[in-house]
């Protein structure tokens, strides 16, 4: 081949290169666009009913715990509102957040796979809803009865809004995520990184590393709610194996 050639043959597929990094790029910025397209509505929706979500939802465990709960800033409830909406606003729409994310990784897989796409979607939202439960009816429950149960009888305990808000968001939101790890190992499976070998390898590990998390979410020295939280996440461990097992890349 004559180096004229080669050097058309070089620009040709830097050329192909390029545009397929460029395609991929714009495939993100829409399914991104798409994504916050949803949360805009859910969070719209959120707000049309935030009262309800605020006084009878969120609010409950603090109720249930009996927490004093003051606002310390200036138009601190409306900043609040506005949290909790976007937050929500995610929540209701994690089916197409799922959807948008799963829609760009499908090129990675197989074409007699993309038509479980669906399947997924549906398995990854039931996967966070069941992480957002397990966090709102078991998890916060155990820290904010630690938390006013916690230190000298003669110092009150109130506690700010704003920090009320920011920690059950946080652990809701924490623990759906935590709840994926299945799905993670789907796809670190099939695009080859994780093997149940290295998982079971590492089982060990894992529950060390799974006791310290349920210590950091409940900084109690009960260690009975240290146990409740711990065994769902080595429930999902073993489970997140299984998987491996069965989605594991042919070599």
């Amino acid at each position: 081949m004559s180096t004229k050639g080669k050097n058309h043959s070089d620009k040709s597929a830097n050329t192909e290169i390029e545009m397929s990094f460029l395609e991929h790029l714009e495939e993100l910025r829409w399914r991104i666009i798409y994504a916050l397209i949803g949360i805009v509505i859910g969070a719209i929706v959120a707000w049309i009913f935030i009262d309800f979500f605020i006084d009878q939802i969120l609010l409950l465990p603090a109720k249930t715990a009996k927490l004093k709960l003051q606002n310390l800033r200036p138009f601190g409830q409306l900043f609040i509102y506005f949290q909790v909406a976007i937050i929500l606003g995610f929540i209701f729409s994690i089916p197409n957040v799922f959807l948008q994310l799963w829609k760009f990784i499908s090129p990675a897989l197989k074409e007699n796979e993309k038509k479980y796409i669906t399947a997924i979607v549906i398995f990854t939202t039931l996967c966070f809803l069941l992480g957002v439960t397990f966090a709102y009816f078991v998890m916060l429950p155990l820290a904010l009865k630690f938390a006013v149960q916690f230190g000298s009888p003669l110092i009150e305990n109130n506690f700010s809004i704003d920090e009320y808000f920011s920690i059950i968001l946080s652990v809701i939101l924490g623990a759906g995520l935590v709840f994926e790890l299945p799905m993670l190992s789907f796809f670190l499976s099939k695009i080859g990184i994780l093997t149940p070998g290295v998982m079971r390898r590492y089982r060990r590990h894992s529950i060390v590393a799974i006791l310290i998390f349920a210590a950091i979410l409940t900084p109690g020295t009960d260690p009975v709610s240290q146990v409740i939280l711990a065994i769902p996440l080595v429930i999902l461990y073993e489970i997140s194996i299984l998987v491996s097992k069965i989605f594991q890349k042919k070599t």
